[in-house]
């Protein structure tokens, strides 16, 4: 039995009930060597071969999740700051969200990886969570759902609309543009261009009113471009003007990476920014800064000055 080629969609299911990638991987090596232990007893008359995966996957992510805080990004924890010379204090004793790196699995559905998604799953309760993406975003009947969760398809009816009804306030997902759609790319790109100028007034210009900026692991978070301006300003006098950006994608939305000059010249890498972008306008972007999360994403942690 090949179970290989479920790995991918398995990380993404796990990272939609936990908001780590780390404890995504942990989890489906956990499924993967369960199943294996368990071949001889899988019957394939009951059900398919990634069915009865996602049945091992979905007790082992519940396992995981008992009394366990959710994971937020700093706008779930309070208001938002109005000094943007506050001190960057990390809170280091907080499970922060982690965001997804696409690149590590080749997947067709990303949209529903978004972080807003991320975000709002975590307020539910595990089982609530569970059926919502079991039935929701990866199809399962309802059948295959009360058979992986050992309930009832009615049970699994209700629960599927208590979860919906938790989440009617996170907004309409579609309006968030893709990676690949034309203007966002070109709002991203002259947000990486104002951003390697240093050119504040311009990133400004690439903002909505009401656009949000958050940088977990530092509690931390400011709404609005006269906020966010004013903190951009303070960046660049903390460290320098001389940045290097390069684009990637996180959780199905545009990304860059961003390096600061350091004394020797070097580039090196600071922190990655994924962006939500509407219409013509950045409405979002998560400033990361944990080097754990960097990791997962592959990147090369100096660029050599020419």
């Amino acid at each position: 039995m090949d179970f290989e080629p479920y790995r991918g969609e398995l990380v993404a299911y796990c990272y939609r009930m936990l908001a780590s990638f780390h404890e995504a991987e942990d989890l489906v090596q956990e499924t993967m060597l369960r199943a294996w232990k368990a071949r001889d007893r899988y019957d394939p008359a009951r059900a398919s071969v990634r069915t009865w995966l996602y049945r091992i996957a979905t007790n082992v992510c519940l396992t995981a999740l008992e009394g366990r805080a959710r994971r937020p990004l700093p706008s779930g924890l309070g208001a938002p700051g109005e000094d943007p010379g506050t001190p960057l204090t990390p809170a280091t004793d907080i499970p922060w969200l982690q965001p997804f790196p696409d690149a590590r699995y080749d997947m067709e559905a990303r949209a529903d990886m978004r972080l807003a998604l991320v975000v709002a799953l975590q307020r539910l309760p595990a089982r609530q969570r569970a059926v919502l993406v079991l039935r929701e975003v990866l199809q399962f009947n309802a059948a295959e759902v009360a058979d992986q969760l050992d309930t009832t398809v009615p049970a699994v009816n209700s629960t599927l609309q208590r979860a919906r009804a938790a989440l009617t306030d996170v907004g309409d997902g579609d309006a968030i543009a893709e990676p690949d759609d034309p203007e966002a790319r070109e709002v991203v790109d002259r947000y990486l261009r104002a951003f390697e100028a240093a050119d504040v007034p311009a990133l400004v210009r690439l903002l909505a009113d009401a656009v949000v900026l958050e940088m977990p692991p530092v509690p931390l978070w400011f709404r609005g471009t006269e906020h966010y301006g004013a903190f951009m300003h303070r960046v660049f006098e903390l460290r320098g003007t001389d940045w290097a950006l390069r684009r990637l994608v996180a959780n199905g939305q545009p990304a860059l990476a961003a390096y600061a000059q350091d004394p020797a010249g070097d580039h090196r890498l600071h922190s990655l920014q994924v962006f939500a972008v509407t219409g013509d306008r950045i409405t979002r972007n998560v400033v990361f800064t944990d080097p754990q999360v960097l990791d997962t994403f592959d990147l090369p942690r100096r660029i050599p000055s020419n």
